[in-house]
């Protein structure tokens, strides 16, 4: 019997519902795996349709499609290693998340996902039928467990495949990123190592697809949960495992070890990245943003420039009577250290056009918000005209604090195809700029050195729609807006606990009814990545009309 096992771990960045494109990254990954002597080639869970593919699944012919591309997949990887590779399977009138492996030109195995994560952003009991725990398979020397990404969640299936002769475990996935996820991952994994006794491989998908994106981060762990390899972060790579027979059963020789980056970098790559396969998945090369003077926009331009290269980006300034000079100065600032474009299109002219045309409905009543809007409104509309006109997709800049409290304008600062900083609170808004001014990364298109200028992060935040206007005209200060947020929205604490960790009850009180009465803002908002664990859309699904109030 051979006493080494060779597996080709290709973490990959596939797009939902090119089965083609999606089968040639498959077919390429066992190609450059059969050329390294392997055994098998894995790839990840739901690959060949690209994940989450949410109902597109349920549609009969996209499904059988999605099966006629594995089954291609088997007859054109017969001479060489085996190929394990996710998608779905129906049966009957029953659908299931399944990892398929092929061999010798045919399905050999089809190990079905027991566990369907139903919280969060995943809905797969909708989509799937559970099915029972499936064995191990068997591969050259070696029984394989796979326990499909929330099966190695729990200890059933993994015990289950242990006393069920498996050898080696490998676990493929599509886990979305949030912050710290990956050492929750290593947590979770450790223990089923440690439970079973079993070498463990960790594969998990690249890419962003909507809200979401796939940080990738495999490793493989020993027996004794000694790390024996680490892939990079976020980035496409194939890398091959050599297992050994010892006599206390398979080992992974230690390869390389590539080193995991910190939260702010690996919530900055995350924007990065998703607004990158955002962009290029839908279609789209440029973008453009209203660059205000303000920190938002800067740092969304800086986002734009990294994911796309200066050279697609355009920003346009929209000043009215109440933009400072300053805004102006600290707007071309940033533009010129990017090295972007910078186009100036003043809204006076259409704001006077506006006014005059309302006169007659608005005569007697006192200016305010109504009429403030209108030129956040014209600057959506002159702004989306240029997103027409010249094919480019236009960025909205809103962060967390004001997504959650309705601190935008709907059809005017909201409008826009993707946000970037959707779930990124105001006050990590200006540690990223201060962590991108000291660092630049290979994967950065933008340049190196400071992009946001020191006087952009430090003034008062104002939306310049009134003389002397400041946020916190209207909101408390963001120190204390972001803790009663993070209470309220992420930890989903009650207006009590957040009144017991020291905050006064009236401030919170109406942070609450803010959250609450912004909802339908938020449902007509653009998308955004997802950077932590209760991010808006999917994490946090609230009715729009509600007139429940915590009285706690």
């Amino acid at each position: 019997m051979a006493d080494t096992f060779r597996l080709t771990l290709a973490q990959l960045n596939p797009i939902v519902g090119a089965l083609a494109a999606n089968a040639a990254k498959a077919r390429a990954a066992w190609e450059a795996g059969r050329a390294a002597g392997a055994d098998m080639v894995a790839l990840t869970e739901m690959f060949i349709t690209g994940y989450q593919t949410q109902d597109l699944v349920l549609k009969p012919a996209f499904t059988e499609a999605a099966m006629a591309a594995i089954e291609a997949l088997a007859r054109d990887c017969a001479d060489g290693p085996a190929l394990g590779i996710g998608g779905p399977w129906r049966e009957g009138d029953k659908l299931y998340n399944a990892y398929w492996v092929l061999k010798g030109g045919k399905v050999v195995a089809r190990v079905l996902k027991h566990h369907l994560p139903n919280e969060a952003v995943f809905d797969e009991e909708r989509l799937f039928t559970s099915a029972p725990v499936s064995g191990p398979y068997a591969i050259g020397p070696v029984r394989v467990g796979s326990p499909v990404c929330e099966d190695a969640w729990f200890d059933d299936v993994t015990e289950t495949l242990a006393e069920t002769g498996a050898e080696i475990l490998l676990v493929p996935n599509g886990s979305p990123y949030y912050r710290n996820k990956y050492d929750t991952r290593v947590a979770v994994m450790v223990s089923r190592v440690i439970e079973t006794g079993l070498p463990l491989v960790y594969l998990n998908m690249v890419g962003g697809q909507d809200d979401q994106v796939f940080d990738g981060g495999s490793f493989v762990l020993n027996a004794g949960a000694g790390l024996a390899m680490q892939m990079p972060v976020f980035d496409e790579c194939i890398r091959h495992v050599e297992f050994r027979r010892t006599d206390k059963g398979w080992q992974a020789e230690r390869t390389e070890l590539d080193p995991v980056p910190d939260e702010w970098e690996q919530d900055y790559r995350a924007m990065v990245e998703s607004l990158r396969d955002y962009l290029g998945k839908s279609g789209f090369g440029k973008v453009l943003l209203g660059l205000s003077g303000g920190v938002d926009s800067a740092l969304v331009a800086a986002i734009a420039a990294d994911a796309v290269g200066p050279e697609n980006l355009r920003c346009v300034m929209m000043p009215s009577e109440y933009t400072s000079a300053h805004s102006l100065e600290d707007a071309a600032s940033v533009a010129k250290a990017l090295g972007c474009r910078l186009d100036t299109v003043p809204i006076s002219g259409p704001r006077a056009a506006v006014t005059e045309a309302l006169a007659p409905l608005f005569e007697g009543t006192v200016p305010g918000v109504a009429e403030e809007n209108i030129q956040s409104r014209l600057r959506g509309l002159l702004l989306m005209a240029l997103s027409n006109k010249f094919g480019e997709m236009l960025l909205t800049t809103g962060n967390k604090s004001e997504v959650a409290v309705g601190y935008a304008t709907i059809y005017g600062d909201m409008a826009g195809g993707y946000n970037p900083l959707k779930d990124l609170y105001k006050t990590r808004v200006y540690e990223t700029c201060r962590w991108r001014n000291a660092n630049h990364r290979p994967w950065m298109k933008g340049p190196e050195g400071e992009v946001i200028a020191d006087r952009v992060i430090a003034k008062a935040p104002s939306a310049e729609l009134r003389p002397d206007q400041k946020d916190e005209d209207s909101l408390p200060p963001y120190p204390v807006l972001d803790a009663i947020l993070d209470r309220l929205v992420d930890r989903d604490q009650s207006v009590a606990e957040v009144v017991a960790a020291g905050f006064d009850r009236d401030t919170v009180k109406r942070v609450e009814q803010l959250v609450f009465t912004s909802e339908y803002k938020r449902f007509q908002s653009a998308p955004g990545v997802r950077l932590t664990r209760k991010a808006f859309w999917l994490d946090r699904r609230y009715p729009i009309v509600n007139r429940w109030r915590d009285d706690t």
